[in-house]
């Protein structure tokens, strides 16, 4: 019983092993955009942000992730990562992806920290104006509400370009 026992551990460890490897499961740890591509629905994001005037300065976590703090950083990653692993292991994504209200407000957040001196004269000129389209968000818009092609393009469809592109993933 003793030797089936270290079997069976040995056994688990080999399984659990082996879904590391082949998930590239640390790969996930690091800020490297091919990272995100290893979903084949992310690669038309990819390939549209290697097109972008973002790509020389921003990369997939800059704008997806908080930066406030690494541990919120982390936390985000592990819940979006779950959330995407679901979806992607039971096809519930569809053929257009949809952002959650978190990301879309980290987004936002990131968006803003950036581009910081241009917001500023917005948020001025905004308070200037009663009519506001969204009382939950800075502003009363999203910054994509008007930017709707940065840094993504306008392609949402992913069965559109599923074969057009030529990105090798990790």
């Amino acid at each position: 019983m003793k030797y089936i026992a270290i079997f069976a551990v040995f056994a688990v460890l080999g399984v659990f092993a082996n879904l590391v490897h082949e998930s590239k499961m640390l790969s996930y740890l690091s800020s490297e955009p091919k990272v995100c591509i290893t979903c084949h629905p992310m690669i038309t994001a990819f390939e549209t942000w290697q097109h972008s005037s973002h790509r020389a300065r921003a990369t997939c976590v800059d704008c997806h992730l908080p930066r406030d703090t690494f541990a919120h950083k982390m936390m985000s990653k592990a819940r979006d990562g779950y959330n995407h692993s679901v979806a992607m292991t039971f096809k519930t994504y569809g053929n257009n992806l949809r952002i959650s209200s978190d990301a879309a407000r980290r987004i936002q957040d990131n968006c803003i920290s950036c581009h910081r001196e241009v917001v500023s004269q917005m948020l001025t000129n905004s308070a200037l104006y009663q009519k506001v389209a969204d009382s939950g968000v800075q502003m009363g818009r999203r910054c994509w509400d008007c930017h709707r092609g940065v840094p993504h393009g306008t392609m949402r469809n992913l069965t559109a370009t599923q074969n057009n592109f030529t990105v090798k993933v990790l």
